[in-house]
C-alpha cells in the first residue's frame, strides 16, 4: 500500500512539472463589502458539491470495506494514509492537472477546488459510517436476513437509519472542516504562479495579505452568518429527526426539538411533496432494487479443485495482480525519483518526522482530556446541545490560520514559542472531531440504558466506567483517527508561518512540506510525503486495527 501511495504521489507530482505551463494564473480578489454574498454563495456552491461526493463515495466506500475483510484490510490504511497526507503533498499535481484540462478557462481550476474541499470532508464520513456498520447489532442483521430484505432494503431500513446519528455528527464537521480549508482550496500559491477563485477563502486570504484588518473582520462576519443560517435550516432539524433513529425500548422525555422541523412536518406542501413525489420514487426504487425471487440454482458437477479456486477467486486475483503491478510501478518510480536526494536532506526528513510525530501524539491527548467530558455532557443533554451545536460550529468553522498569526506574534518572544504554537494550532484543527464524534455516540446512548443505571444509583466514576466510556467508545476511536488526520494535515499550516512580512518555522514535516511546495522542490516534497504515509500505516497497524477490533467485538450494543 505504501508503494501505491509513492506511485500515486510520484505520478501527480510528475505532471505538476510537465503542466505548470498550461495552467492559467486566477484574477485579483475584489474586497469590497458589496462582494459578499456573492462570494459566500460561491463558496457555499463549492462546499455543497463536494460534501455530496464525500457522502457518496464515504458510502460506497465504507460499504465495499465492511463487505469484504480482505479488500479492508488495504481500504482502511489507505484511508487514513489519505486523510493524514498534507493538501500541499497532492495540490500540485490536483490544481495544475485539473487546469491543463481546461487551458483558458477556471473551470479546471473550480474542479481542483471542489476535490481539495472533498479531501477534507470525505475521510471522517467514510471512517463513521465503516464504524457504523461493524458495530450493527447482530439480532437486527439477523432479522434482516430472515425478513430477506437483499442488499437495497438492508441498506435503507437499517444499515443508513442505524448509521444516521453518527453520518449527521460528521457531516456538520466535515463542513466545519471545509471551511477550516477553504483559503487553501480558493487561493493557492504554487511557484511563480498564484490561483484564486472568487470566494469566501479567496477574499479573507486577500484581506490577510494586505493587512486590510476591516475585510478580514468582515469576511469573518460574514462566515459567521452563513454557519449559523446552515445550522438553523440544515444540521438542526437533521439533528433532531436523526433522534428516531436510537436503538431504545422507551423513548426518551427530553428530545432534541427544531422549529425548521416543526414547520416542515406541519406543513400541507412538503406532506402533498412527500405523498405524491418522495412516496413513489422511493417505491419505485424498492421494486427496482428489491432481489427477485429465482429458482434453485442447478449444481453443476464439480470440476478439479484448481478450477473451481479459480472460479471463485477471478475477480480478486485480477485486483490483486492489478494492485501488485501498480506497487512494482511505484516502487520503481519514487526509487529513480528519490536516488539524488542528498543524505543530509533524508536526514531532515526523519527528524522533522518524529517532531510533528510527537506534536500530534500531543495535540490528541489535550484534544481528548477536554472533548470527552464536554461532549458527554453536551450529548445527554438536548437542551445544552440545543444552544452549543452553533457555537462549537461556529468555531470549529472559523479558519484558524486567520488568527494564528496573532497568536504567534504573542509566542516568538518566548524560547521555544513556535513548537508552542504548533501543538496549539494542531488542537484547533483536531479537537472538534473527536468532539463531534463523542457528542453523536453520547446521543445514541439508550435511554433505557440510562435510566436503568439511576434507577440502579450508578454515578461518578462507576457511571463512566460501565456505560458511558463503553457506549462512546467506537464512536471515540472514529474521533481520534479522524483527528490523527487532522493534526497531520494541520501541521503544513502550523510549523511554517509568514507573520509581519517574516517566515517563522520549526524543524517538522509540516514546514518541510510547505517549503518544498513553495520552492517545488518536488524530490523533497515526495520524501516528505512518503515519510508520512509510512508512519501512518504503522500506526493504524498497531493501535487503530486493534482498537477497531475492540469496538466490533466487545462495545457494539446488543
Amino acid at each position: 500500500m505504501l508503494c501505491v501511495v509513492a506511485g500515486a504521489g510520484y505520478a501527480l507530482l510528475r505532471a505538476a512539472t510537465q503542466l505548470t505551463a498550461r495552467a492559467p494564473s486566477g484574477g485579483p480578489i475584489d474586497l469590497s463589502v458589496a462582494k459578499l454574498p456573492l462570494y459566500a454563495t460561491f463558496s457555499t456552491l463549492r462546499m455543497a458539491i463536494a460534501y455530496v461526493i464525500s457522502l457518496v463515495f464515504s458510502i460506497a466506500y465504507a460499504k465495499i470495506a465492511a463487505g469484504n475483510r480482505i479488500a479492508e484490510r488495504f481500504m482502511l490504511p489507505l484511508l487514513d494514509i489519505l486523510q493524514s497526507i498534507p493538501i500541499l503533498s497532492f495540490m500540485p499535481g490536483v490544481v495544475l492537472g485539473m487546469a491543463a484540462l481546461f487551458p483558458g478557462s477556471e473551470f479546471g481550476v473550480e474542479l481542483a477546488a471542489i476535490v481539495l474541499i472533498f479531501t477534507s470532508q470525505a475521510w471522517n464520513l467514510a471512517f463513521s459510517f465503516h464504524q457504523s456498520l461493524l458495530t450493527i447489532p447482530r439480532e437486527l442483521g439477523e432479522a434482516a436476513t430472515v425478513y430477506r430484505l437483499g442488499a437495497w432494503g438492508r441498506f435503507t431500513r437499517l444499515e443508513l437509519p442505524f448509521g444516521a446519528i453518527s453520518l449527521i455528527a460528521n457531516s456538520m464537521m466535515s463542513w466545519a472542516g471545509g471551511w477550516f480549508f477553504l483559503t487553501a482550496a480558493e487561493a493557492f500559491v504554487l511557484g511563480p504562479k498564484s490561483f484564486r477563485l472568487p470566494g469566501l477563502g479567496a477574499y479573507l486570504a486577500g484581506a490577510a495579505e494586505t493587512g486590510n484588518a476591516a475585510a478580514l473582520g468582515l469576511g469573518l462576519l460574514t462566515l459567521v452568518v452563513v454557519i449559523v443560517l446552515l445550522d438553523v435550516v440544515l444540521w438542526r432539524p437533521l439533528v433532531a429527526w436523526s433522534d428516531r433513529f436510537k436503538i431504545e425500548q422507551s423513548a426518551s422525555a427530553d428530545v432534541p426539538r427544531s422549529g425548521v422541523l416543526d414547520l416542515i412536518e406541519g406543513s400541507a406542501l412538503f406532506s402533498a411533496l412527500a405523498r405524491r413525489v418522495f412516496r413513489p420514487v422511493g417505491l419505485t426504487l424498492d421494486r427496482w432494487l428489491r432481489p427477485k425471487p429465482v429458482a434453485p440454482p442447478i449444481e453443476a458437477p464439480p470440476g478439479p479443485m484448481t478450477v473451481r479456486w479459480w472460479r471463485r477467486r477471478a475477480v480478486g486475483v485480477a485486483v490483486m495482480v492489478i494492485v501488485v503491478g501498480l506497487a512494482g510501478w511505484g516502487a520503481i518510480a519514487t526509487a529513480r525519483e528519490l536516488v539524488g536526494l542528498p543524505g543530509r536532506d533524508w536526514e531532515h526528513v526523519g527528524v522533522a518526522a518524529m517532531a510533528t510525530f510527537a506534536r500530534t501524539a500531543v495535540a490528541l491527548a489535550l484534544a481528548a482530556a477536554w472533548t470527552v467530558p464536554v461532549g458527554v455532557a453536551i450529548g445527554l443533554n438536548p437542551r445544552w446541545s440545543h444552544r452549543a451545536q452553533p457555537v462549537v460550529q461556529v468555531i470549529a468553522s472559523v479558519p484558524a490560520t486567520a488568527v494564528f498569526p496573532i497568536i504567534v506574534l504573542a509566542l516568538i518572544r518566548i524560547p521555544g514559542g513556535l513548537n508552542i504554537g504548533a501543538v496549539l494550532l494542531m488542537l484547533l484543527g483536531t479537537q472538534w472531531y473527536v468532539l463531534f464524534n463523542v457528542i453523536a455516540g453520547a446521543t445514541a446512548i439508550p435511554s433505557d440504558l440510562r435510566e436503568a443505571a439511576t434507577t440502579y444509583k450508578v454515578s461518578g466514576w462507576r457511571r463512566w466506567r460501565t456505560l458511558i466510556l463503553p457506549a462512546i467508545f467506537p464512536y471515540l476511536v472514529t474521533g481520534m483517527i479522524t483527528a490523527t488526520g487532522g493534526a497531520w494535515n494541520a501541521s503544513i499550516v502550523s510549523e511554517l508561518v509568514t507573520v509581519d512580512r517574516k517566515t517563522v518555522s520549526t524543524v517538522g514535516l509540516g514546514a518541510l512540506v510547505t517549503g518544498a511546495a513553495n520552492d517545488a522542490n518536488f524530490p523533497l516534497l515526495l520524501a516528505g510525503t512518503i515519510v508520512m504515509a509510512a508512519i501512518v500505516i504503522t500506526v493504524n497497524r498497531l493501535v487503530w486495527r486493534r482498537l477497531y477490533g475492540l469496538a466490533e467485538t466487545r462495545y457494539r450494543l446488543e
